[in-house]
């Protein structure tokens, strides 16, 4: 019997949630990819299939990947506003919703982003 990897299962998650999250120009799709030293996230456009906005949590400052991915979060929030985008659609990327990805999903909500 063939053992499955980690990689496998988080894209066959991904493919799920990706068959019912789409984005619109009023209502952009976030997505994150989480490694093991940075976030990065995107508000993407599915219609026009075009990027509206990207930032990683790479140039952030702070100690822990989480305090880290918190400030990109915020980050996120203030150039969607600035923008226009209030409201998005959440794309956690096959991630399961704990440790980083729960912590940049309720920073971006905290700063102002509706999902």
């Amino acid at each position: 019997m063939a053992t499955i990897s980690r990689h496998n299962k988080r894209e066959s998650r991904h493919k799920r949630v990706r068959a019912k999250v789409v984005g619109t120009k009023a209502r952009p799709r976030l997505s994150i990819y989480k490694s093991n030293t940075r976030v990065i996230a995107q508000l993407i456009d599915d219609a026009e299939g075009k990027t509206l906005l990207a930032v990683s949590s790479q140039g952030e400052k702070g100690k822990t990947p989480l305090e880290r991915a918190e400030k990109a979060a915020a980050t996120l929030a203030l150039l969607a506003s600035a923008k226009g985008l209030k409201a998005v659609v959440f794309d956690r990327g096959g991630f399961q919703y704990v440790g980083t990805v729960k912590a940049f999903a309720e920073s971006a909500r905290a700063a102002g982003l509706e999902f």
